[in-house]
């Protein structure tokens, strides 16, 4: 068992430690004030790319600036306020799908039939986790009113409510976990992707949003849940191969997995976009944020050589150029 021995340092012993790597500090003051309020440990995530490859040391690429490393985090933080954009519209669709199918099929307390739900659901946490809702120090509005209006209705609220009190995480559980042919299918038809896909998408894209909110590092970062590809793949969907070299910041024989990386999720957010908000501009402003940070590297995202030319790219591609 090894102790944990590491000291506590100021932020003028963590600048002295990124000097002696060899990171070029022009303005002292300046990265004083972003490690007081970002913090070395954060900001160390992105110190990474640029270190020399191959040693044991951490040394920093000849020529390396804070600024090189604040505009890679800058960049990250950017793009994730893009993705919770994009995620928010997805995730507020899914809340109405759910909520007009299973009240139009099944009436507006028809989903406490655990029968709706695949056996492998549990029904009862559902139950107990609205209950809770009710008994909460600050109880939603619409639920107090529910519940001191409607003595003789059943203590859950009606679904509407319901999927309005559940997490992104918990509304895709739910959704998951549907299991009457006229209700899955009704919600495929509105997104225009089977069932399967679907329910790994909004999972994958529930975690994504966590990711996000939480304000973690999304560029260079694998992910543990990660959406499904089609089985059959649509003749405009874009290439993903399972393995790119990286071939940026000092790192030529690196290999990644695109599909454990952030584009597969980008193709997936945009392919739902296109149903959801079809003239929302995302994409096109997905490709001017990459234009604004051409030093970024793609590859680290899972970003495939001449993705920008590929069709299912092409119309934000054009929109966004010169």
């Amino acid at each position: 068992m090894t102790t944990f021995d590491k000291p506590a340092q100021s932020i003028d012993q963590h600048l002295d430690t990124l000097r002696q790597r060899g990171l070029a500090i022009p303005d002292e003051g300046r990265a004083r004030h972003y490690l007081g309020n970002i913090s070395y440990y954060r900001l160390s995530a992105y110190t990474r790319p640029f270190y020399r490859p191959g040693q044991s040391d951490h040394v920093f690429l000849d020529g390396t600036s804070f600024d090189d490393v604040l505009h890679l985090y800058v960049f990250d933080r950017e793009l994730r306020l893009l993705l919770l954009d994009a995620i928010e519209r997805l995730e507020v669709a899914l809340r109405a799908q759910l909520t007009n199918t299973l009240a139009e099929h099944h009436g507006p307390h028809g989903y406490l039939n655990a029968t709706l739900f695949d056996t492998r659901y549990d029904h009862g946490w559902l139950i107990n986790r609205l209950n809770n809702e009710a008994k909460a120090r600050e109880v939603e509005t619409f639920l107090a009113h529910y519940r001191s209006k409607y003595t003789a209705a059943p203590p859950q609220p009606p679904i509407w409510m319901a999927v309005e009190l559940l997490t992104f995480k918990e509304v895709s559980i739910l959704f998951a976990h549907l299991r009457q042919a006229k209700d899955t299918q009704r919600i495929e038809a509105h997104f225009a992707w089977k069932f399967p896909l679907l329910k790994s998408w909004f999972r994958s894209l529930s975690d994504l949003r966590n990711v996000c909110a939480h304000h973690a590092r999304v560029w260079n970062r694998e992910f543990g849940s990660r959406p499904e590809m089609p089985k059959k793949i649509p003749a405009h969907w874009p290439a993903v191969p399972e393995a790119i070299a990286t071939g940026a910041h000092g790192h030529p024989g690196q290999t990644l997995n695109p599909r454990r990386r952030l584009y597969l999720q980008l193709v997936v957010i945009e392919a739902l976009m296109q149903v959801v908000c079809p003239e929302s501009r995302w994409a096109e402003r997905l490709i001017h944020l990459l234009d604004r940070y051409p030093q970024v590297s793609r590859p680290h995202m899972g970003f495939p050589p001449d993705w920008d030319k590929e069709a299912f790219w092409g119309s934000a591609v054009r929109k966004a150029g010169p």
